[in-house]
């Protein structure tokens, strides 16, 4: 395994970030496509048998069985100071005005709330799921410094925004000498380059780690764009029917020409074109079969050519903005 600083921190995290929405009680929340704890478990171990230190699950995910999960397995599998913690705050958990957003009310309940289900002291990187226009963005990252102040959080990070959201909320961290988000979990693949416009060169102006999420476009870049079916989740996923309707094709077909030349999956090529981005620090892969994991570690020694990069990036065209 490939270790890097978390953006400017001082933290070491692999290069493979592993995923954990796909590991919840699928009876609590809305995917019934999540595994059960017995199941998660093995993908867990072995994700820390192969060196992946750094684990990203959110409040939201499967009802808080996912934080739960987590938790568990790797208090069983590693010393905690050998692993890092990724969970994220924003949507809604409780019943009631406050069950939810980004207010110091909610930010102060559900990290009390997730490090009770993760069983840990602390969580390593305290993100915003999403941002929120009811909440000043003071009052949030006021919070969230005071988070990190009483050693909850160690670090906290963003997710899809618009890049001037991110810059505001950088601006007013700095004017008041509060904690600044030091990573960016952003929307980001082949068939989605959208960041690549201003987040991603504000990133790296910055100094802020990107931790992509569906680096795969959810399994779009893997699978024949022609064949029938799918998965469990491809077919009952609800968010993931609003991304990719305008997906280019010829970058999906551009993948499988590649991989099949040099024998390896459709995968390893879209995650190899990920990873080689100067700003991504590790993006975030979901396993549900070994497969998954093996692809994700083979991916990191996939240099891609020159021509291979221009194959892969010609067909795009410009989307639709999706994932905020």
């Amino acid at each position: 395994m490939k270790y890097v600083k978390l953006g400017s921190t001082g933290l070491d995290v692999s290069r493979v970030c592993l995923g954990c929405m796909s590991y919840g009680i699928p009876e609590r929340g809305a995917h019934s496509w999540t595994m059960g704890e017995d199941d998660s478990r093995v993908f867990l171990r072995r994700a820390v048998e192969l060196g992946i230190n750094f684990f990203d699950t959110a409040n939201v995910y499967s009802d808080g069985t996912s934080e739960e999960i987590v938790g568990r397995a790797l208090a069983d599998f590693a010393p905690r100071e050998e692993v890092v913690i990724a969970t994220k705050v924003h949507g809604v958990m409780r019943k009631g005005p406050n069950g939810r957003g980004l207010s110091r009310k909610a930010i102060m309940f559900e990290i009390d709330a997730s490090l009770r289900r993760l069983g840990t002291d602390y969580v390593d990187l305290y993100q915003i799921h999403r941002w929120d226009p009811r909440t000043p963005i003071e009052e949030t990252m006021e919070a969230l410094h005071d988070v990190v102040k009483a050693g909850k959080a160690l670090h906290i990070g963003a997710s899809s925004m618009w890049a001037w959201q991110f810059a505001t909320a950088q601006h007013v961290a700095e004017q008041h000498g509060w904690t600044k988000f030091a990573t960016m979990q952003n929307h980001y693949n082949l068939v989605y380059r959208e960041e690549e416009r201003e987040m991603l060169p504000l990133c790296m102006d910055q100094g802020v780690g990107v931790i992509p999420w569906s680096p795969l476009a959810r399994g779009l870049l893997t699978r024949d764009p022609v064949a029938a079916g799918g998965s469990a989740r491809s077919q009952t996923d609800e968010f993931g029917k609003t991304l990719y309707g305008t997906a280019d094709h010829g970058v999906i077909e551009a993948v499988a020409r590649i991989a099949a030349a040099r024998g390896v999956s459709r995968a390893q090529v879209a995650l190899a074109w990920v990873a080689k981005h100067p700003a991504v620090t590790a993006p975030i892969v979901g396993a549900t079969k070994m497969q998954h994991l093996d692809d994700a570690i083979a991916a990191l020694d996939i240099a891609l050519t020159a021509d291979e990069v221009r194959d892969l990036e010609a067909p795009y065209t410009p989307q639709p903005v999706y994932g905020f």
